[in-house]
């Protein structure tokens, strides 16, 4: 009896900690604003050893590039002289990035507007579906908005070169400066040209994840204080308000950034 008694402590004192760990967890996921941003394999896919998981990421992506192309395609389809709902709110996209586009770059950006415009609706896509109960935030991640940036960054690099040749290095000498200060405002000026791929990606990761996380918190606020939780509920609502609208103001914050970095690459303003 008492070596029974003793395998069946023993048996316990193993078992205890993993069950306790298991609830833990579950508590933790209902509640950990960082839980909200795990990325979840939902296809495994392994290429040559690389690791190409289609996941709960790449979903979102996907969605926000059908949302956009049908919405594009649907709505300008018919063109009607007298245009429905749906097909003023695509012209008004169309207008909005091609006024940026007209008043930050010129003339000469129009031939870069399909970029731009794919660009600002595809940000704009992920960072509003994000914004839906269940969903997830692909803006919320560095490494997503750093391959953008990256984009970006080497795209107008490359025309920069294209337009100017060698002559493009001059945007890195500041005209009238002593010839004595050139070596070090070279260096400064080349610095913060290399450091313009990472502002631009941790400015909108940054402003998604921080949002999305206090909506998190505030939403565990309204749970756990029960019928007490109407201040932070009405919170709640006034802050989703506010993050919709951050959402569309990263969004143009990106795509007006990128019709600056294109305006230096063409015209080198300094």
């Amino acid at each position: 009896m008492s070596g029974a008694t003793a395998n069946l402590t023993e048996e316990t004192r193993r078992e205890g900690p993993r069950v306790a760990t298991e609830s833990g967890d579950g508590a933790g996921h209902g509640f950990d604003p960082m839980h909200q941003f795990e990325i979840n394999r939902l296809i495994n896919i392994d290429l040559f050893g690389l690791d190409a998981s289609f996941t709960n990421s790449s979903l979102f992506m996907v969605i926000a590039v059908a949302v956009v192309a049908c919405f594009t395609l649907l709505s300008v389809r018919s063109g009607k002289l007298v245009p429905s709902r749906w097909q003023s709110v695509a012209e008004l996209s169309y207008e909005f990035v091609a006024n940026m586009i007209r008043d930050n770059v010129g003339s000469d950006g129009q031939k870069y507007f399909p970029f731009v415009f794919t660009l600002f609706m595809f940000v704009l896509a992920c960072n509003m579906l994000g914004m839906l109960p269940y969903s997830f935030t692909v803006t919320s991640h560095i490494i997503i908005t750093f391959a953008l940036a990256l984009i970006v960054f080497l795209g107008v690099t490359v025309i920069g070169f294209a337009k100017h040749g060698v002559g493009f290095l001059k945007f890195f000498v500041p005209s009238g400066i002593p010839i004595v200060l050139v070596p070090l405002l070279v260096v400064i000026e080349v610095i913060s040209y290399l450091t313009r791929p990472i502002s631009l990606s941790v400015r909108l990761f940054a402003n998604m994840m921080a949002g999305h996380t206090m909506l998190k918190v505030f939403a565990s606020f309204v749970v756990g204080m029960g019928v007490f939780g109407i201040a932070p509920l009405a919170f709640m609502v006034a802050f989703t308000g506010l993050e919709i609208l951050v959402a569309f103001l990263q969004a143009y914050v990106f795509a007006i950034l990128t019709c600056i970095y294109l305006n230096d690459a063409l015209h080198m303003h300094h």
